[in-house]
């Protein structure tokens, strides 16, 4: 196996491990086996093993000698770093948004606004999820912003498995959604100041959630 092949397996495996645990497919705490991830997957070990080792420093996996590797807790601390870093500079985009915006952008966002509320309806909170990411990428890369977006994709994973975990219990979908509706309306409007506050608050639900989310799934916390 080549160079090039060998970090392509590596990172497929990185990325397919990674979004099952954002999605909890991979409960936190719970054992992870390089053999069973290899078989899955159709790679040898080595790659599974170097992608542990990059979700390790990630702090998604515990790796403990002669006990295996699991996959970690939900860290509040590392949570409370993503919230911030992304409140800050999702604040900044949104109120350029609301003055750089073209008809384009605003047909994009309207548009997934429009099939959150059909997945709401339907409860299909997988689909949610992802909507809900979606429009908050789409406000940044309408305002010119795609590598800013990109900072905040790596940052979010703790975030993304509360987020993922309070709309499977379903907490505050339709807070969500009149948030989303409330900052498009803004960016409509260009007002700034507005679209600002209601994006923080956004923001702020997950640390509500999680107290709830501790008591249901006190096992899923550090």
């Amino acid at each position: 196996m080549n160079s090039l092949s060998k970090h392509s397996s590596r990172d497929q495996v990185y990325e397919s491990v990674r979004k099952d645990i954002i999605t909890l497919e991979f409960k936190p705490g719970a054992p992870l086996s390089e053999k069973e991830v290899s078989e899955k997957l159709g790679v040898s070990r080595t790659p599974v093993r170097e992608a542990f080792q990059k979700l390790a420093q990630d702090y998604l996996l515990d790796i403990l000698p002669q006990r295996g590797s699991f996959v970690t807790l939900i860290d509040s601390a590392h949570v409370e770093d993503a919230r911030f870093i992304r409140e800050h500079l999702e604040v900044a985009s949104v109120r350029l948004a609301c003055s750089q915006f073209d008809f384009e952008a605003l047909d994009k966002l309207s548009m997934n606004l429009r099939m959150q509320e059909l997945f709401m309806q339907e409860k299909k909170f997988n689909d949610l999820f992802h909507l809900d990411e979606e429009f908050h990428a789409l406000i940044s890369k309408g305002c010119g912003k795609t590598r800013v977006w990109d900072v905040i994709s790596q940052v979010n994973v703790h975030l993304d498995r509360v987020r993922m975990l309070s709309m499977a219990a379903e907490y505050n979908w339709k807070t969500i959604l009149q948030h989303h509706s409330d900052i498009l309306k803004a960016i409509k409007q260009g007002e700034a100041d507005a679209a600002a506050t209601i994006m923080r608050e956004h923001l702020s639900l997950v640390s509500v959630d999680q107290v709830e989310l501790k008591e249901s799934f006190p096992n899923y916390f550090k």
